[in-house]
């Protein structure tokens, strides 16, 4: 026979399903896809642009006010949409506590190292002489 348990209903039911948590991720989630198509497309239209140019030009073009602020953003849609995506997939498949904490945190602290380099390299290439 079960034992009764002593715990109440609010308390066996937490961190057991949706509390409206997730929400703003997946809009997150959607909102970056969204802005990263426009972005993606006007970055590869720029690489097919430039691909027979040499460096000092493609750096010159850069250094636009418009092309570092798209680029910019395209960096900051690009990780943080990076970031929600494998936050999901290690949430759902990693099993383990400490695995799952571990792999969110250095996922987490990887795409933001990642695009705070890209950022810093473009407005340092945007605001040199």
């Amino acid at each position: 026979m079960a034992r009764p348990s002593m715990r109440s209903p609010l308390k066996r039911a937490q961190w057991l399903g949706s509390a409206k948590d997730g929400v703003e991720g997946w809009w997150m989630q959607r909102v970056t896809a969204v802005a990263l198509i426009p972005l993606t497309l006007w970055f590869v239209a720029s690489l097919i642009a430039f691909a027979g140019s040499d460096y000092a030009t493609f750096i010159l073009w850069l250094r636009a006010p418009f092309v570092t602020v798209l680029m910019v953003l395209l960096l900051i849609a690009l990780f943080h949409h990076m970031s929600l995506g494998l936050r999901v997939l290690i949430e759902d498949y990693v099993h383990s506590d400490w695995a799952r904490i571990s792999a969110v945190v250095a996922t987490q602290l990887t795409c933001y190292a990642l695009a705070s380099a890209g950022i810093f390299a473009a407005l340092r290439i945007s605001f040199s002489g």
